[in-house]
């Protein structure tokens, strides 16, 4: 099949899709013959309105195929109702991408509870009622005949590696990465796949960094270089019939596109009886075995700090 082609006749409903890599997404899809429900409250980043017809504006900006929902996906029901939304609109639904989010760091023993719990909302409790509601589609319309579907989350290194004051988004993250593994398990008996993509691109989140040190500048201005397009094509080639990759974690910056390892055991100790080792004892033979293989507490943007391909 022609690229041009390559989703022709599938219908997407792509979250955060007003600006930054969600538009870039819900444009790319579009563009190779999707019809796609954009659903964005128009919030700031981090979580307080700022344009409530951002949504509207997007869709009018792609044309024909394309479809606004406005409502504020952390409201009881409206994850729900931006799935129906799509189905009554289009007739279907087959390609869901998870992409809206917010950010309000701050150290641990700063953040308050407010905040962590609207991260937490928008960044991980949306996307299980999206993957909830639209699975319920998407088994259906498999059992009947129609193609498999494909779902694709939008996770952060952060969630991966951790940074410096993002207790809430990390967090968010991490669970996001452990509800797309489930997902594809719990989907894959009807043919869905379900992969996270974590992005490097020049986004809202991105320019919200404020750099506490040189190298944090760096990663700031290295990310701001890439074009949010190539998420945009690997996120296509995910939502696509040619893709069998199922529950995998990719990195996304410019032309690198990475495949992340997940937690697996690396090393074992067989500890002695209750009656017959200490917690002491325990200890020593830990640092032994253990020590060679301990991961350090590089932070994203340390580990990530390096000129991206473009």
């Amino acid at each position: 099949m022609a690229a041009a082609g390559l989703l022709q006749g599938r219908v997407a409903l792509v979250t955060g899709a007003a600006r930054g890599i969600g538009l870039a997404v819900a444009g790319e899809l579009h563009r190779l013959g999707a019809r796609v429900m954009i659903a964005d409250a128009g919030v700031s980043i981090d979580g307080t309105l700022e344009d409530a017809a951002a949504a509207q504006a997007a869709a009018d900006s792609l044309g024909e195929g394309a479809a606004a929902f406005s409502g504020d996906l952390a409201e009881p029901g409206a994850p729900e109702a931006a799935v129906a939304a799509a189905v009554e609109r289009f007739g279907a639904l087959d390609l869901v991408v998870s992409n809206a989010a917010v950010l309000r760091d701050g150290f641990l023993f700063r953040t308050p509870r407010a905040d962590w719990e609207r991260v937490l909302a928008v960044n991980l409790h949306v996307p299980f009622a999206l993957l909830a509601a639209a699975s319920s589609v998407l088994r259906e319309q498999a059992r009947a005949g129609r193609a498999p579907g494909r779902i694709v989350t939008m996770i952060s290194t952060a969630g991966l590696v951790g940074n410096l004051g993002q207790a809430a988004y990390a967090a968010a993250k991490a669970g996001l990465v452990g509800l797309t593994r489930v997902a594809a398990m719990d989907l894959a008996r009807a043919g869905i796949t379900c992969n996270a993509i974590a992005p490097f691109a020049a986004t809202r989140v991105t320019d919200s960094i404020r750099p506490a040190n040189d190298a944090q500048s760096q990663y700031k201005a290295r990310a701001l270089t890439v074009p949010a397009g190539y998420v945009a094509r690997l996120t296509a080639f995910l939502c696509s019939a040619d893709n069998s990759f199922n529950g995998q974690v990719f990195g996304v910056r410019g032309r690198e596109v990475m495949l992340f390892s997940q937690p697996r055991p690396v090393e074992t100790v067989v500890a002695g009886t209750l009656d017959s080792q200490d917690a002491h004892a325990l200890g020593q033979r830990l640092v032994a075995r253990f020590g060679h293989a301990l991961t350090d507490l590089a932070t994203d943007l340390e580990l990530f700090n390096t000129e991206p391909i473009v």
